[in-house]
């Protein structure tokens, strides 16, 4: 094994591919081979319809092994646990999705974040509905693969094949830029969701949002962290400074003004 074959396995090993209900066993497997022919070997699989199955291991064809290994879990937060970057494949526009990736730009970007020692996801969805507005939500980034627009239709294991080929050339030669000199660890999807469930804490908590009527402020705040890639003390201070507005000192100077709904002091400038 070369040097460069050495490296890529380090990075490949810290990529995970991540099946959300996923009817049919037999793409189960057919992903696991697909996987395991360029590297990869950590599959996890939220809520399988049928799953161990014989078919599976059939389409798995000497992967069986990463079928073995593989990781069930009951929600896709459950699936990004410890990640710093989850990348979805899908094929349409979502509204307040994070800036759309073409399927190289997003392995080379994971192969870069996982080269700097953070654990990365690539979240497959279900063969027919593809994945949900929520789990979409929960990944800071998405990709789609450029096929011929008059048939778009990819089978799930042709996706992750594609997607494990650009990692594998992505992670022999990953091109990442140096390292900024002082710059902190990437946030991981634990804590940024940490974060969220804090904002909309407080934000119920001051009235500024109706949780009866919480149109969409929660999805803008997980698209805005998308955007920004938080680091762990970036998290720890945001976290910080809501605690203290929650329970301010006594004698701090208040302020108390009629409140906005949350649509209206974003969306609608004065």
């Amino acid at each position: 094994m070369t040097a460069a074959q050495a490296s890529a396995a380090i990075n490949l090993e810290r990529i995970r591919v991540v099946l959300s209900h996923t009817s049919h066993p037999g793409n189960i497997g057919a992903a696991a081979r697909a996987m395991k022919t360029m590297g990869l070997s950590r599959l996890v699989l939220v809520r399988p319809r049928d799953f161990p199955n014989a078919q599976a291991d059939a389409m798995a064809a000497g992967a069986t092994d990463l079928l073995v290994q593989s990781a069930v879990v009951d929600s896709m937060s459950a699936a990004l646990q410890g990640t710093v970057l989850a990348v979805a494949l899908t094929a349409r526009r979502r509204e307040l999705a994070t800036p759309a990736l073409w399927a190289r730009d997003a392995a080379m970007e994971a192969v870069c974040a996982a080269s700097a020692g953070g654990e990365v996801a690539l979240v497959f969805g279900n063969e027919t509905s593809g994945l949900s507005n929520e789990e979409l939500g929960l990944c800071r980034r998405w990709a789609t693969i450029p096929v011929a627009p008059e048939f778009s239709s990819l089978n799930l294991a042709a996706a992750v094949q594609v997607m494990s080929y650009e990692l594998r050339l992505a992670a022999l030669d990953p091109g990442a830029p140096p390292a900024i000199s002082g710059a902190g660890q990437v946030a991981s999807h634990e804590e940024v969701e940490g974060l969220v469930a804090h904002i909309e804490r407080a934000a119920i908590g001051s009235g500024f949002l109706d949780p009866a009527s919480p149109k969409r402020l929660i999805p803008r705040m997980r698209r805005l962290l998308a955007r920004a890639v938080p680091e762990k003390e970036e998290i720890n201070i945001l976290r910080g400074m809501i605690a203290a507005l929650e329970n301010p000192l006594p004698g701090a100077p208040c302020r108390n003004e009629k409140s906005q709904s949350p649509e209206d002091s974003m969306e609608k400038p004065k």
